[in-house]
């Protein structure tokens, strides 16, 4: 009887590492997910960065009044809605 015990404890024990290791992968699983899925957001923000700031010196070099006048605009949004 005491040996009935102790097998179904030590089943018991194999059991719960196993669940506890399959948790663990599946945890390393969905980190190296999001690991990746942060990676390339990065990529694509420097991309739209870089796309903006072309535009821009563009903007500047054939329409500069439009762009300063631009600029005041969104600086006065902003400011009203850091105040608010």
């Amino acid at each position: 009887m005491a040996q009935s015990t102790y097998s179904r404890g030590s089943d018991l024990k194999d059991k719960a590492s196993e669940q506890f290791n399959k948790a663990a992968d599946q945890v390393e699983t969905v980190a190296n997910r999001v690991t990746e899925q942060g990676r390339e957001a990065s990529e694509r923000m420097q991309e739209v960065a870089g796309n903006f700031k072309g535009a821009v010196d563009k903007s500047i070099k054939d329409q500069p009044m439009a762009t300063l006048a631009m600029a005041g605009v969104v600086g006065f949004v902003l400011g009203a809605l850091w105040k608010s």
